[in-house]
């Protein structure tokens, strides 16, 4: 079961690689105010989840560089996501609040739709 986990996981990296989806053209304000947004999330995952390359690829898409934290190598990275997000479950987004809360949001398609929320005002000014 490992070796087939393990293949799998291998062919979903590539695929991954493969497709990788073109950032938008961005003005240097547009970049500015997007690398700000990136430095208020984190992407917990696991390098070969078919949800977390969904939600990697959306970020790709709209030029959002994710800083990840790969809870399946990293115990530190598995001790904060179950700490501060109650369980281990990837993805899971951790949105630093400017209050200093943070906010955990699990689900590729939440994750995917907040993104999208919080990037295509940038993209259309």
């Amino acid at each position: 079961m490992g070796v087939i986990r393990w293949i799998l996981g291998k062919i979903i990296l590539v695929i991954e690689s493969l497709t990788q989806p073109k950032a938008p053209q961005l003005s240097a304000t547009q970049k500015q105010a997007i690398d700000t947004l990136a430095q208020q999330v984190t992407l917990y995952q696991f390098a070969a989840c078919p949800f977390c390359v969904k939600v990697r690829q959306a970020s790709r898409k709209l030029g959002l560089p994710l800083n990840t934290k790969d809870a399946k190598r990293d115990v530190d990275a598995r001790q904060e996501l179950e700490q501060g997000g109650g369980r281990v479950k990837v993805p899971c987004l951790r949105i630093q609040k400017a209050s200093g809360e943070a906010h955990w949001m699990y689900e590729s398609d939440d994750i995917i739709a907040y993104l999208n929320k919080q990037v295509a005002p940038i993209i259309e000014k």
